[in-house]
């Protein structure tokens, strides 16, 4: 039998991601995947700044920005002819939400691309993946000390910790009986498929509106790639067929394009889509994290980006617990911050969908945080109606230079911050590093105790009840 300290089901953005986040911490982490090899298409296309900024942190960043681009202005045909243009992303709209963000717009990079690169990276820092590994059932001791994963091929798998990332379908989430609450955002079934084209240009995305009974059409250049994404829409009720035959037919049929045009498809999905979110997020010592935790409508480019950042948050907790010595509690808050995030999220994703919420600042991911969770301890004496101008207890800690460096230069790497901005800095475990200044904008005056994830888990005026909030985590002087 194979024993981690961390099984993680599922080889997708959202395992990838939390596999990098637990090797560099020293964690034994293994990924296992159901199918032979990583997935091949593009579906989640679109990376949020506030994704581009754990990116970055993760070492990926060179990779991820070499891999892609932005996103092209919609084009609208109508009988084989251009009769306008449609902005389908604003990037001033962007740009002026950004706030302190390096990143003001999505990021188009294909789904298969963040895969590969999250895999090497994974790879880079000693990480394991084996592929055809189905998960068939789990025990969990009574004691509560492990889990003892079944596997359809080769030996069971034995982890202290388990974390679900295996897709909306999850197997574990099954296996553990935890159910899914939601609803059907749109009954018309979608085709969606990456394809090579002749014929069109790549400096737009194109829209063929729907016309009599069909669906609408749209081909989108994938940026840093020779692909198109094909998306089609197909009244309710339909058995979508998705043959490279049948996708050159529904092209020919909504364009100006003929069949042959399409040269290549190189891979065709179905989907219908709907929003659900799970019931509980953990079940002992099992996780559920990205889609099988919660499952998005693709407009809005929600889903992918809400799933990274799960596993953002559960990778320095489990490593808090595994590697720290810090108590097994700590992981309870795992679901306490992530599921109302993931909530919101959800409304935003079918908001879009529904056309009732525009694409800027409300899917920028920017402005999300844990002012209400457990972890978020606001210790100054400054009354609340002063504070609404600074960064309090919960909020994602603002990029700015200090002394001509950038904060998330002294954020980058699975460590706390302690920022000390007017104020004397109190001694402190070796761990945590601490940054020096005057008082910053938006900060403040006062100590600002900076999260490995990011944001500020404690803001208070003197050192008093830091090394006590620190101990928490495992770390002491």
């Amino acid at each position: 039998m194979s024993t981690a300290d961390v099984v993680i089901v599922g080889a997708g953005p959202t395992g990838l991601a939390l596999g990098v986040d637990l090797a560099r911490r020293g964690v034994d982490a293994l990924v296992v995947e159901k199918a032979d090899g990583l997935f091949p298409g593009s579906r989640g296309k679109g990376l949020q700044p506030r994704t581009m900024e754990v990116l970055e942190d993760l070492g990926v960043l060179d990779p991820i920005r070499a891999a892609g681009g932005t996103y092209p202005v919609g084009m609208i045909w109508k009988d084989g002819e251009k009769v306008g243009e449609h902005v389908m992303l604003d990037p001033e709209e962007f740009k002026n939400a950004a706030g302190d963000s390096a990143f003001s717009e999505p990021w188009m990079v294909p789904q298969w691309r963040t895969q590969e690169i999250l895999f090497d990276r994974l790879v880079e820092l000693g990480g394991r993946v084996e592929f055809g590994r189905e998960i068939t059932g789990l025990d969990q001791d009574e004691d509560g000390g492990y889990v003892t994963l079944h596997c359809a091929s080769g030996p069971d798998l034995r982890a202290r910790y388990v974390v679900a990332a295996d897709g909306g379908r999850s197997a574990v989430r099954r296996a553990l009986g935890i159910g899914m609450t939601g609803e059907t955002v749109d009954p018309n079934p979608v085709l969606v498929a990456d394809v090579r084209i002749t014929g069109l240009d790549r400096d737009n995305w194109h829209v063929f509106p729907p016309s009599g009974d069909d669906g609408y059409l749209a081909i989108c250049p994938l940026a840093g790639t020779e692909d198109f994404q094909l998306v089609a829409q197909f009244p309710e009720g339909t058995a979508v067929d998705t043959s490279p035959e049948a996708v050159r037919k529904v092209a020919a049929a909504r364009s100006h394009l003929a069949p042959e045009d399409i040269t290549e498809v190189r891979w065709a999905s179905e989907f219908r889509p709907r929003a659900a979110l799970a019931d509980r997020f953990r079940s002992g010592r099992v996780f559920l994290a990205g889609d099988a935790a919660h499952v998005h409508s693709p407009a809005g480019g929600q889903g992918l980006n809400t799933s990274v950042q799960d596993a953002y948050n559960l990778g320095w907790k489990l490593g808090a617990v595994l590697a720290d010595g810090a108590a097994p509690s700590l992981l309870d808050t795992y679901e306490e911050e992530r599921r109302p995030i993931a909530a919101q999220m959800l409304g935003i994703s079918t908001g879009v969908h529904r056309g009732e919420v525009r694409r800027g600042a409300a899917t920028m991911q920017l402005g999300l945080g844990y002012r209400e969770s457990s972890l978020s301890e606001d210790t100054r004496a400054t009354a609340d109606t002063d504070m609404d101008a600074v960064v309090r207890a919960g909020d994602r800690a603002p990029d700015t230079r200090v002394e001509g460096k950038r904060l998330f230069e002294a954020f980058q790497g699975p460590h706390w911050t302690l920022l000390a901005f007017g104020v004397d800095a109190p001694g402190l475990p070796e761990s945590v590093r601490c940054v020096r200044g005057a008082a910053q904008v938006p900060y403040g005056k006062g100590l600002f105790l900076v999260r490995p994830d990011g944001y500020v888990g404690l803001a208070g005026d003197s050192a008093d009840g830091i090394e006590e909030y620190l101990a928490r985590f495992g770390l002491r002087r």
